[in-house]
Order: structure tokens, then sequence, then C-alpha cells
């Protein structure tokens, strides 16, 4: 499953998450982000409870975005005790997005 994240809830869902979180910065008119929505949707679906995610749309919600200067989309931030622990800008593969949420669990 993947929260929708705002501005407001960044900070409970994200920031104070026990797990492990992938945020994906995206927004509708984004044709890469579209691209790799598919691969985030399949890899909620494997990681399960172990890794939360979510995904934060830049264009409804700007403040979270600056704070982790965010300045191309899409970019993939994963989450670990709340702190930044990867940054992926761009389309990337989903062996790529899997090597970095493994050494999060790690």
């Amino acid at each position: 499953m993947i929260d929708k994240l705002t501005d407001e809830s960044f900070q409970k869902e994200v920031l104070e998450a026990t797990a492990p979180v992938l945020v994906d910065f995206w927004a509708e008119w984004c044709q890469p982000c579209l691209m790799i929505a598919p691969v985030v949707d399949e890899l909620a679906g494997e990681y399960g409870d172990k890794v939360k995610f979510g995904k934060i749309n830049v264009d409804e919600n700007i403040n979270t975005p600056g704070n982790y200067g965010v300045m191309s989309i899409p970019t993939l931030i994963v989450f670990k005790d709340g702190k930044p622990y990867k940054t992926l800008v761009g389309v990337q593969g989903k062996d790529i997005l899997k090597k970095a949420i493994d050494e999060a669990l790690n």
C-alpha cells in the first residue's frame, strides 16, 4: 500500500516511522513520474509491512520537497530512523530501488 503524503502528515508518517520509508516526490504532469509509479507499486506489494511507501505531490505540497532539496522529479528518498538515507533522482530501475531499500533494512 502506498500512502498519500502531505506537508502536514510527513512528520508522523515518515519521520516518526519505525520502518524504512520510500517517499516518491512526483507531480501529475511529470511523464517520468508516471513511468516509475508502477515499479513503486510493485515494490510496495513485495515488501509488505517491512517498508512503508508514500507519494507526495510537489505541486500540492511545497514545503517538504524544499526541506529535502528536491530540485527535479521524480525524486525518491529512502528514509531510515527519521533521516534521509538514500536519494535517487530520475527514473530508476527496479533493481536499483530494491538495493536502496534492502540497504536501509540492514
